[in-house]
């Protein structure tokens, strides 16, 4: 049973079930235990706390029905629950654990976590029910004091993490409500000082100063006398650290022990973190992967550490950049075509981080290159690389990893027990034999197979994988014939297989036919492969892929969706010159079924990337994106390419989209082809002829093609398309163009369409599953709430799509989600949250180079900025805003507001005349859009700059923008409104109340066009 006491009384089972406890004497007396719990409490005390002086006749025999009535209502909702009360003399005892116990449990953690999890806990004040009654009161102020130390604390803590302008609005609540908290007003002092308000840390200061003196007649203690001083000295020391910023970290997770790299460790982790480039160089199966992983888990950045497996490009292949920005899960954005370097370049500018680059050593100009760039452009920027030669830059720091420390003596076990190599290779052998030790009698072998395979971790391993079928004297006997040769070093080897190749080639040899013939197909595959995949592929069964997996020549990775089986780099490249240059007919059949495969996999997914197994899908075609690109390349062509436009277009791949849908392919795939290629040309802002685009043979391409046109303002052709689109549409597509028209019809003010349109996809959507399409559908419902003025609504929409985009991992929608309810902010006067939500979306969008949604940040912060007063930081965002609106022959949609804020910001800043050239400016580009609502918006803005020079017109022009708000339903928002009574406010104070209801009268008759002739 589970007792609650942070809030009003709650009882609950263990499976979370509600209690009810019947009668207000009965829950008193549960209040009443609970307050005792684990204690006895006599009857005569629980007689006077529940009766005070007006008893019952029998007041034992009352008190005894209420026992029983509790213990009945407990058992009723659990068995065995009424034992939880117990009869003991003087009285009764509740055995019992409460909500309180819980939050005295994590508040005693001290962590950021716990205290957050420990004020989770708290539904309101403590015994909220009974919080009068004596008999709970002391308790009562004991747990409101503990919730104020644990919010102090976890306010220092935040501190700490830099949230500064976070902690400053949480405190000002509970300063507000504890005005002679010197502790509490301290963090407050501290934490205006840090998000730079000096101004109102020391209004802060005077008032607890000024309180202090005439409610106490005291001054402030000593503390907070040398803070007032700190921060009149502006000493540095209170600014605090920067606001920590989240950390996605994709270092794979540790499957065993690091074995005989203490000391590399230990090095590698004082000079990464001073060296801006380290390069582990050594042979293939050194272990330069595995320490490079390793010594990066251990370090610490602010914007986290990142792992980049270059392994699946081809040799020299240009796309290092790529495989860093999908590393990132930076997506690529509408808008433009911008280069992969620069975009990861814009994205890591600012950003403090790791990049671990893997196996540089066939793409080493490539990366040479890259990392130049990032070296001199992005100063927050590590690079720890892996590679057989060193990338050959001016700073590079070459740390040649050994192989490990073979044994000097075979005779002395301790001293073989000492050796790296020897260690390695007892683990991984007792790990395949439980009854394996390094011992007297196998030291002597263990040292002289490690001393064989020259101490490469790789061989070792692959050598352990032997012990239990030939015994460890076994393995060094099957040594002595394999490996005579290696013993010649024979220099026209290369070097990459002076040891790997016979290691391999041994292993090779242990097999059977048909497992070789297994292994060698293995190897087409890129970055691993599902059992499905290879029974497909390689008539791979499990059977097989199990006994090389025991060998160790396959390596079974179960850490994602479902076991995958990947080869170790060098056994698949071993493999593929097995047979690219014994057999190529059976290496040319292998990349044939690979690619059929991977295209009848993209082809089934598809149609899943639109229903309720979305995400499944994404996550899929995500892991098996190395063999996706090697498909394309090797028979998939143009019909994979195809298939894949719509995954490409949610993960923001439109570069290699676009690259893709070059290739080959029939005249049916070609057809097909046509509308994807222009509209991700559209996407990235390439400049075409709209008079060469029309509708085209598939209607979800006609509609993918609309839909880039409307973020490009071409609003005649997209509607024309989405026509075209809608006339024999499936289902889907039929909500996609809905989507569209709703989004058209935001623009152009129509109420019915949005709400008509709007409602109808988000039907559609929901009826499919289809997650992205419901997100896309909660914009314009959303919007159509927030433009009737039920932004509680709009809200509750938009955060159930930022919930989707997260779970679909579609990183600038969700910037677009936070930038939305950051708009609803600044509509309803929460100009801090408004902030605080506007910049999370910047940084995402600036992350994400997304361009679209960078603007409807930039917008919030321009917008909460100027309507807090903070006109130098609106008039910055907002002049970038108008600039970027302009840069196209069609100006952007959203430049009518922006114009309007410019001229409110004018006007603010003293200068009404500027102010009234914006707003006009404004109200005319409106009117040339289409767009009702903002002419409305920039008819009242000429109107406020209007009322310093010709009152009389101004008070007409107010008459004519609200008979235009109520013609179209335009409620004005909380923060239009405060607008709307400054306007009218100026206007009442200079003409009087009658004189002004008689022109707004008269100005009702006008049309906005008529309002405008009038200034």
């Amino acid at each position: 049973m589970r007792f609650g006491v942070l809030g009003p009384l709650a009882v609950t089972t263990d499976t979370g079930e509600p209690v009810t406890v019947p009668g207000v004497k009965v829950r008193a007396l549960l209040t009443d235990l609970l307050a005792n719990r684990n204690r006895v409490v006599s009857a005569d005390r629980l007689i006077d706390d529940l009766w005070g002086d007006d008893p019952p006749a029998n007041a034992a025999g009352a008190l005894q029905v209420r026992v029983s009535q509790l213990r009945k209502a407990l058992n009723d909702a659990e068995s065995g629950a009424r034992d939880l009360v117990e009869s003991r003399p003087p009285g009764y005892l509740l055995r019992a654990t409460a909500d309180a116990d819980r939050f005295a449990e994590l508040a005693a953690a001290g962590d950021p976590v716990h205290l957050t999890e420990a004020l989770g806990l708290w539904r309101g004040e403590p015994y909220a029910d009974f919080a009068d009654e004596e008999y709970v009161r002391a308790e009562a102020i004991r747990l409101a004091e503990q919730r104020l130390v644990v919010l102090e604390r976890l306010a220092d803590a935040r501190l700490a993490r830099g949230e500064h302008d976070l902690a400053a609005a949480d405190l000002a609540d509970l300063v507000a409500r504890y005005p002679l908290r010197e502790g509490l007003r301290a963090l407050h002092l501290r934490a205006l000082y840090a998000a730079g308000r000096q101004t109102e840390a020391l209004e802060s200061y005077a008032d607890l100063r000024g309180r202090l003196a005439d409610e106490l007649g005291l001054d402030p203690g000593p503390e907070l006398v040398a803070l007032h001083r700190r921060i009149l000295a502006q000493d540095a020391g209170l600014t605090g650290p920067p606001r920590a910023a989240r950390i996605r970290n994709s270092i794979p997770a540790r499957l065993d022990e690091l074995v005989g790299r203490a000391e590399a460790l230990t090095e590698l982790r004082t000079l990464i973190p001073e060296r801006r480039l380290v390069t582990l160089t050594g042979p293939g199966g050194v272990g330069k992967t595995r320490l490079a992983t390793e010594a990066a888990r251990e370090q610490a950045y602010p914007d986290g550490v990142h792992l980049v497996e270059l392994a699946a490009l081809p040799p020299g292949d240009p796309g290092v950049a790529d495989r860093i920005l999908a590393t990132l899960d930076i997506h690529e954005a509408a808008g433009a075509s911008v280069p992969a370097t620069d975009r990861l370049l814009a994205a890591v500018r600012q950003r403090r981080l790791l990049l671990v680059l893997d196996n540089c050593e066939h793409v080493i100009e490539p990366a040479a290159g890259l990392v130049a760039r990032l070296l001199r452009d992005t100063p927050g920027v590590t690079v720890l690389a892996t590679s057989r030669e060193p990338l050959g830059l001016t700073g590079e720091l070459v740390w040649e990893v050994p192989p490990l420390a073979v044994p000097d003596d075979d005779r002395d076990p301790d001293a073989v027990r000492r050796s790296a190599a020897a260690r390695l290779f007892a683990a991984r052998a007792a790990a395949q034999q439980r009854g394996f030790r390094l011992d007297d009698r196998t030291a002597p072998a263990v040292a002289q197979l490690c001393r064989r395979l020259d101490g490469l971790p790789l061989a070792l391993e692959l050598a352990a994988t032997r012990v239990r079928a030939l015994g460890v004297a076994g393995v060094v006997e099957r040594l002595d014939d394999r490996f005579k040769l290696l013993a010649t070093q024979q220099r026209d080897m290369p070097a990459r297989q002076r040891t790997l190749a016979a290691v391999i080639g041994w292993s090779w040899d242990l097999l059977d036919d048909a497992d070789r013939e297994i292994l060698a197909r293995l190897a087409v595959f890129s970055d691993g492969c599902t059992l499905d995949a290879a029974e497909a592929v390689c008539d791979a069964d499990f059977d097989v892929l199990a006994r090389l997996v025991d060998r160790s020549l396959v390596v079974m990775d179960d850490t994602g969706a479902g076991p995958r089986y990947r080869l170790l780099e060098s056994v698949a490249a071993f493999c593929l010159d097995r047979l690219e240059i014994g057999r190529p007919g059976d290496a040319a059949a292998g990349r044939a079924r690979h690619a059929a495969y991977f295209t009848g996999l993209a082809e089934r997914a598809d149609p899943e990337l639109r229903g309720p197994a979305q995400a499944e899908w994404l996550c899929r075609l995500d892991t098996e994106n190395a063999n996706l690109r090697s498909a394309l390349a090797h028979g998939g062509g143009l019909r994979l390419a195809n298939a894949l436009t719509w995954y490409w277009f949610l993960r923001g791949r439109f570069t290699e989209a676009r690259h893709a849908l070059t290739l080959d392919g029939d005249m049916s795939a070609q057809a097909r082809a046509a509308a994807w290629r222009v509209g991700f040309a559209l996407l990235q802002g390439d400049q075409m002829e709209t008079a060469d685009i029309s509708a085209y043979d598939d209607s979800r391409g006609t509609w993918f093609v609309a839909a880039a046109l409307i973020d490009r303002s071409e609003l005649v052709l997209a509607a024309e398309l989405l026509s075209a689109a809608g006339e024999s549409a499936d289902r889907w597509t039929e909500a996609a163009v809905l989507s569209s028209r709703a989004k058209l019809a935001h623009t152009d003010g129509d109420l019915a369409a949005l709400g008509r349109d709007g409602t109808r996809c988000a039907e559609i959507f929901a009826e499919l599953g289809d997650r992205w399409g419901r997100l896309r559908a909660s914009d314009w419902v959303g919007g159509l709430a927030e433009l009737t003025g039920e932004y509680d609504r709009s809200a509750a929409l938009h955060r159930e799509g930022l919930g989707w985009a997260e779970e679909l991992s579609l990183w600038p929608e969700v910037s677009s989600k936070l930038s939305w309810l950051a708009w609803l902010a600044v509509q309803t006067r929460d100009y801090v949250q408004a902030r605080e939500l506007a910049e999370r979306a910047y940084k995402l969008a600036g992350e994400q180079d997304s361009v679209g949604v960078v603007v409807f940040a930039e917008l919030s912060l321009g917008f909460a900025a100027r309507r807090d007063g903070r006109l130098d930081v609106a008039t910055t965002h907002l002049e970038h805003l108008a600039e970027l609106a302009r840069r196209d022959a069609q100006p952007a949609l959203f430049l009518p507001m922006v114009l309007v804020e410019l001229g409110y910001a004018a006007e603010q800043g003293g200068d009404p005349a500027a102010g009234l050239a914006r707003h006009v400016e404004a109200f005319d580009v409106a009117q040339a859009m289409g767009a009702p609502r903002d002419a409305i918006g920039a008819l009242e803005g000429i109107a406020s700059a209007a009322a310093y020079s010709v009152p009389e017109v101004a008070a007409r022009l107010l008459g004519a923008a609200a008979a235009a708000r109520r013609a179209v339903e335009f409620a004005a928002a909380p923060a239009e409104r405060d607008e709307l009574d400054r306007i009218t406010g100026r206007l009442i104070a200079a003409l009087g109340r009658e004189r002004f209801d008689a022109l707004v009268a008269a100005g009702r008759d006008l049309s906005p066009g008529e309002g405008r002739a009038l200034v």
